[in-house]
């Protein structure tokens, strides 16, 4: 019993029949128009023109709904009046039928809006005068053929009572209504629904890309910067200058670091951010001497002509290097890391080789180094191999189209 009334308790069971209700209203500004055809028509019979004129009325709401502004007004307004989650519609082009949905929801609207306005106002209206025959109010229910009046005392405040329960439950009925229709009528097409599906897949590989991004330039640095500070300190007192020289590449990875770091949170807050940090192979140098500031001994063999590797090409050739330069200064076990680099006309060759063994820092992995390089290496329509070459000795080569990447 109290879940049947538990409806009818709720502020936004009467929420929702205003929503209706002014809906109904909104109608009102049309209704000039709808009669003129009527009062053309001046020799129809009165019949035919009250239903030319709802027929024309009808006509002109209908007409409304199908403005892209008014169906974005109309699911803002369901989102918040009527607590339906609805998507903000998308820009597509939709079939015919899905063009109707929306001006078949404004005449619902409109009609749902009418019932509530007056089938449930008078119910209140009776409610709050018939006690006690106030203003000489009088009520009588017929059924069957007899009929019980209220003309005053406790019968009178019993219809009042029935009348506004039943307006409480045209209202809960009103709003129900409304918001089993909104998502049918104000959700997504089929149409949108790929869209917006779309746009997910866009945004998720957006981030899957930023992830990539944020693992090769902090895993580097931080990789880096360990192995400088350490340097660092051990040189401290024995050669300050060359500890200074570290403590300086300290300075610059974390301000590169930075700077990336910035990028990628502003975008995955939705921010504005300022043009994405461009490393690219002509910053490779850079890099390379970064390292050689950590201790590092680099054998680097760049030949061809780097400038002509240009765009998404040269900037995911540095971050192949960079990551496969992180796994050297992580896993390998000290000595040279050799760095090759062949720009060709149609053909763009790197590799990095290094020396295996105890890891000299023992650095944790996150495990997703080389399958993220793998990935980027297929999108780019490349190829990978990496795995032992020789004895004690670890190599990662790639190569990638110029052409098909540029």
């Amino acid at each position: 019993m109290f879940r049947g009334i538990r409806p009818l308790l709720r502020g936004s069971t009467y929420t929702g029949g205003l929503f209706a209700s002014c809906g109904a209203l909104a109608s009102l500004a049309l209704l000039p128009f709808a009669m003129l055809p009527g009062l053309v028509w001046r020799s129809a019979p009165y019949g035919a023109q009250m239903g030319l004129g709802l027929l024309v009325w009808a006509a002109l709401i209908g007409a409304a709904g199908l403005a892209r502004t008014t169906r974005r007004a109309l699911v803002v307004a369901a989102r918040r009046v009527l607590r339906v989650p609805l998507p903000d519609p998308v820009p597509v082009r939709s079939p015919g039928a899905d063009r109707w949905r929306t001006p078949f929801w404004l005449l619902l609207h409109v009609a749902l809006g009418w019932t509530a306005a007056l089938v449930g106002g008078l119910l209140f209206i009776a409610a709050v005068t018939l006690p006690g025959g106030w203003l000489d109010a009088e009520a009588g229910v017929s059924l069957f053929g007899r009929t019980v009046r209220a003309e005053g005392g406790w019968s009178s405040w019993l219809m009042a009572l029935g009348c506004a329960l039943l307006g409480a439950a045209v209202c809960a009925a009103v709003t129900y209504a409304l918001r089993w229709l909104a998502p049918r009528l104000l959700g997504p097409s089929a149409a949108e629904r790929l869209a917006l599906a779309a746009q997910r897949e866009l945004r998720l590989a957006e981030r899957n890309r930023l992830a990539h991004e944020l693992h090769d330039s902090i895993g580097h640095t931080l990789t880096a910067t360990t192995i400088q500070a350490a340097v660092a300190g051990e040189l401290l007192a024995a050669d300050p200058v060359a500890a200074r020289g570290a403590l300086r590449s300290i300075e610059e990875s974390a301000r590169a670091a930075l700077e990336d770091l910035d990028y990628v949170l502003g975008v995955l807050r939705e921010e504005k951010t300022e043009t994405a940090p461009t490393r690219t192979l002509a910053d490779l140098p850079e890099l390379l001497d970064r390292l050689r500031h950590a201790g590092a001994v680099v054998e680097p063999d760049l030949s061809g002509d780097l400038a002509q590797v240009q765009g998404t090409l040269s900037r995911a050739a540095y971050r192949i290097v960079q990551e496969g330069l992180t796994n050297a200064l992580r896993h390998g076990a000290g000595g040279p890391i050799e760095v090759r680099v062949a720009a060709g006309r149609d053909v763009l060759e790197l590799a990095v080789v290094n020396r295996t063994g105890a890891a000299a820092g023992g650095f944790p992995t996150s495990g997703h180094g080389l399958p993220g390089l793998t990935e980027r290496v297929r999108l780019l329509h490349g190829e990978i191999e990496s795995g032992p070459d020789g004895p004690r000795r670890w190599r990662l080569a790639v190569r990638l189209p110029v052409r098909t990447s540029a």
